[in-house]
């Protein structure tokens, strides 16, 4: 089949070279413009390196997008990515029109940071869906869905690397042989199951230590690798990862309260919340160090029965020395 492809960054490079090892033809690449000073995006190095036509437009609305896909002439257009908006007289150029993947289950975790927002939520499960692209967000009509497991230690990036990612290229180029064959379905999302959740970023990021265990562990998890669940050490926000749960089962076992530091040990640090205490075994500082959790707490200063947020003398450059 003759395709283009819509997209950006590591997945959309996936996708593109998923379509070409097959043998499938690929007219046209469009990819969004680089914002001076980031990395190169790997979707445009992929496709430049496989001698295709290459386009960089500021935005997807309008006669120059229109005719430079209507130009590559193509069967169906695969959008593996795309944060442009792409309207109705774009995505219905190809013959068999578009389809778009997105990384839950619609019509459930409509939105930007679809991937965040289950972990962080507590679900057991998620999935990915390929469906035709509307003018509404995420709200077409679904072709194709996969669910995927979440375990209770699951993070952001293992739900994401380990299954939705590689997931998603198999499913894009599944769908796409549905559509073209003219043997695929399309189911309407049924709207009083639908949810729409925003941008997880460093506002939703922020941990309350004086919420339940479940619901720091989850917003840890689910903000890991990124944006990074933080707290504020010593005026230095500091991003937490890798965490494990341990539950309170008696009185007896309470051990400090709320935000404050109930153990150190080889590697990690352990603080006190509502039903337990969370384990660390990894932080970012605001500076970029990484370190242990272990490390953190020599580098802060940090020893048991010490609020994890009140100011302390310590530098990190001692720990790090």
């Amino acid at each position: 089949m003759r395709i283009a492809i819509i997209g950006q960054q590591a997945f959309g490079q996936s996708v593109l070279e998923a379509f070409l090892a097959r043998g499938d033809e690929v007219a046209g690449v469009f990819c969004a413009p680089e914002k001076e000073g980031a990395r190169p995006d790997p979707l445009r190095l992929a496709a430049e390196k496989a001698g295709l036509k290459v386009f960089q437009l500021p935005s997807l609305k309008g006669e120059a997008a229109e005719t430079a896909l209507r130009k590559l002439d193509v069967d169906l257009a695969v959008m593996a990515y795309v944060l442009q908006f792409a309207p109705q007289d774009f995505v219905n150029i190809p013959r068999h029109g578009t389809i778009q993947y997105h990384p839950s289950l619609l019509p459930r975790y409509r939105g930007p940071s679809s991937i965040n927002w289950p972990v962080i939520k507590g679900d057991t499960r998620t999935g990915l869906t390929i469906f035709r692209p509307t003018d509404g967000l995420d709200e077409g009509p679904v072709i194709l869905q996969k669910t995927v497991d979440i375990g209770p230690d699951d993070t952001l990036g293992s739900v994401y690397f380990d299954w939705l990612f590689p997931l998603g290229v198999d499913a894009m180029l599944e769908a796409a042989d549905l559509v073209v064959a003219g043997k695929h379905n399309e189911t309407e999302q049924d709207e009083s199951k639908a949810s729409y959740e925003g941008w997880c970023k460093d506002a939703e990021a922020r941990i309350n230590w004086h919420a339940h265990v479940d619901v720091i562990h989850n917003l840890i998890r689910g903000c890991d690798p990124a944006p990074g669940a933080w707290a504020s050490v010593n005026g230095t926000k500091v991003r937490l990862f890798e965490a494990r749960k341990h539950l309170v089962r008696r009185f007896g076992d309470v051990v400090g309260k709320p935000g404050e530091v109930s153990a150190v040990g080889e590697r990690s640090i352990s603080i006190s919340v509502q039903g337990g205490s969370v384990e660390i075994f990894k932080v970012r500082t605001e500076a970029g160090q990484k370190l242990s959790g272990a490390a953190f707490a020599n580098a802060f200063g940090l020893k048991p029965g010490m609020k994890l947020e009140a100011p302390v003398v310590a530098k990190v450059a001692e720990a790090v020395s």
